[in-house]
């Protein structure tokens, strides 16, 4: 494994050891990210880690955050964009975590993998409840929904569906030969499959 000595900013260690935790888990997979792994990626000393993140559980807590947060941003930039376009917010926010999950397996696999995370961290709770809220919020506002307050049946499917053939294309069953973009269109036809089924209880 290559080192990347000083390919960080003085006070922006905690930012490199996240992404050494990316690219670490992406080549390898989170069993094998540890605190010392990370700061031999870097290039700093294993105490110059442990000042940051107290241990690898502390550490993937951050991670997690992180990836809840940037699926958050991805769903809502992808609902605006289509809405500015006029196009299909269902279809654009459904593939849209799809794609999340396929170009960042490491965070797809990190976010709800609680046996690893510190659960009760409050940054780790906020981004949760901003992801939850927005996915109960007729799943980032690409359907119709009455009570923002949970998730109606027609969001837990559209939810199953779309976290489910993420899952199965991230970890390989689905799609193992496929490119990103054949990927993304059997995830477009699948969407197409769900929509009318959706609308017709919506």
């Amino acid at each position: 494994m290559r080192k990347q000595k000083n390919s960080y900013h003085h006070g922006n260690l905690a930012e490199s050891l996240l992404q050494a935790v990316d690219e670490i888990a992406t080549k390898f997979g989170l069993e094998a990210v540890t605190l010392r792994a990370c700061a031999k990626l870097v290039g700093v000393s294993p105490s110059s880690a442990f000042r940051h993140y107290s241990d690898k559980k502390a550490l993937m807590t951050a991670f997690a955050t992180r990836a809840l947060d940037e699926l958050n941003a991805s769903l809502e930039a992808s609902n605006a964009e289509a809405a500015a376009r006029a196009d299909d917010t269902f279809t654009a926010v459904g593939l849209a975590y799809i794609e999340f999950a396929l170009k960042k397996p490491a965070f797809f696999r990190a976010m709800w993998r609680e046996e690893g995370l510190y659960t009760s961290d409050e940054a780790y709770q906020a981004a949760a409840q901003r992801l939850s809220t927005r996915l109960k919020s007729g799943f980032a506002d690409a359907l119709v929904d009455d009570d923002p307050t949970r998730l109606s049946p027609q969001e837990l499917l559209v939810w199953s569906s779309v976290h489910g053939l993420a899952n199965l294309l991230v970890e390989g069953p689905v799609g193992r030969e496929q490119t990103l973009d054949e990927q993304l269109q059997q995830a477009n036809a699948m969407l197409a499959v769900l929509k009318p089924a959706i609308s017709a209880h919506a």
